[in-house]
């Protein structure tokens, strides 16, 4: 694995959940307003000042519905109103309605690539994530964000019986120092054990966590956080805070386990061939035994918008509705 070698910090690795940003049960369908709200999010947790509050527009290119280009190169003829500084973010994006019904249908995620259905398969799960990376990328470039969309199969990821066995984050590396923000996403990867497998959001950001060590990581959800169950049951009690042991074992602080029901109980969407909720908590157990705190929480509300500002890392207000998972010292 290549050494990353960045001139400064990274300030935050964030999870835009797919189910937050698309459609889920639409194939692929965009939640247009989610994901417009989020990059108005994120913009202002990485804003950290400009000589004008004018947004520069950075997506130059028609789209579907709109007659004319956000910008003009007119716009830019007092540049000084356009400095803006950005804080070093990396983001990360899952499928949703995008992807995952190409690679379930197929099986591109068990492997077999000398099969012609996980071959074609393994092609249109490519062309449906990174036809989202693109409608993601292109809506933070219009917040005035300098996004790079860089699809982990194109960027040299590849895995392992389903474990990263190979990931060039030099290229990562060189666009933050560059000052972009690099734009990644669960893709359709080589794997060299199976052939082929699918390599999720989640097990990216672990990745990139251990080698970018970020202050904070960020999960973006559909829901307010972690439930004891699952959140479309009445009964269901939003887990507060999760500690995280030196053996990766995680156990719930707020609230109490004498006032909840101390079985939590987890279920994956039967379409999802990326281990949904259960891939994610594992993940974020990892990440946060590295002594970074990890926060679940819900796209587009004020609560995802703390989080992602940083708020949160040295005080939790007790009206915040989130997960937050860290490393019990």
């Amino acid at each position: 694995m290549e050494e990353t070698n960045l001139n400064q910090t990274i300030r935050c690795i964030v999870k835009l959940g797919g189910a937050a940003i698309t459609c889920k049960n639409e194939l692929e369908k965009i939640n247009e307003e989610n994901l417009e709200t989020v990059s108005s999010q994120l913009r202002q947790s990485m804003n950290l000042g400009s000589c004008s509050n004018k947004l520069i527009g950075m997506d130059w290119s028609k789209r579907d519905g709109v007659s004319d280009i956000s910008s003009s190169l007119a716009d830019f003829d007092d540049q000084c109103q356009f400095t803006v500084d950005f804080s070093r973010f990396v983001v990360v994006h899952g499928a949703g309605s995008f992807g995952h019904f190409q690679a379930s249908k197929s099986g591109v995620h068990k492997g077999g690539l000398n099969q012609p259905l996980v071959k074609a398969g393994f092609v249109a799960t490519r062309i449906s994530v990174t036809t989202l990376n693109l409608e993601i990328v292109r809506a933070l470039a219009r917040e005035g964000i300098p996004s790079i969309g860089m699809p982990p199969y194109s960027c040299g990821w590849s895995t392992s019986e389903r474990n990263v066995a190979s990931a060039d984050l030099s290229g990562v590396a060189k666009a933050i120092d560059s000052g972009f923000i690099p734009v990644l996403h669960g893709d359709a990867v080589l794997d060299d054990s199976l052939g082929c497998t699918i390599l999720s959001g989640d097990v990216i950001i672990r990745h990139l966590a251990e080698h970018l060590r970020p202050e904070y990581v960020v999960f973006l959800t559909d829901v307010l956080g972690v439930y004891d169950r699952p959140p479309t049951d009445p009964n269901a009690v939003l887990l507060r805070e999760i500690a995280v042991d030196e053996d990766g074992k995680w156990s719930v602080v707020k609230p109490t386990p004498q006032s909840m029901n101390k079985q939590v109980e987890i279920t994956v969407a039967a379409h999802d061939t990326t281990g949904g909720m259960v891939t994610k908590i594992s993940e974020a157990a990892l990440i946060a035994k590295l002594g970074i705190d990890v926060y679940i929480v819900k796209a587009a509300t004020s609560h995802s918008l703390k989080a992602l500002k940083g708020e949160l890392r040295h005080n939790i207000p007790d009206d915040w509705l989130g997960t937050v998972i860290r490393f019990s010292r």
